[in-house]
């Protein structure tokens, strides 16, 4: 079951990525990806391009186990190293 998932977010990260251009005529301009990111060069288009890589990169580190490791030890708890 990881791995169809995983493969169904790669998919949808590709296309977001690959269709950039459409996802920003349809949903429109994001404002903070113009301020921050460069209205000059298309921010949206870049916001739109580094979020389908990081659902790719997602993608991979749940299919590969590394997500759920990542996160169990963020939210562990977590054990005294210095006992006084």
């Amino acid at each position: 079951m990881r791995y169809f998932l995983g493969i169904i977010f790669i998919g949808i990260g590709f296309l977001i990525v690959w269709k950039s251009d459409w996802f920003m005529e349809n949903f429109g301009r994001i404002e903070f990806a113009e301020k921050y990111l460069g209205s000059g060069w298309g921010g949206t288009r870049v916001f739109y391009k580094l979020l389908g890589i990081l659902i790719i990169i997602i993608a991979f580190m749940y299919m590969s186990g590394l997500l759920q490791s990542i996160l169990g030890s963020i939210f562990s708890p977590t054990r005294k190293v210095l006992s006084q």
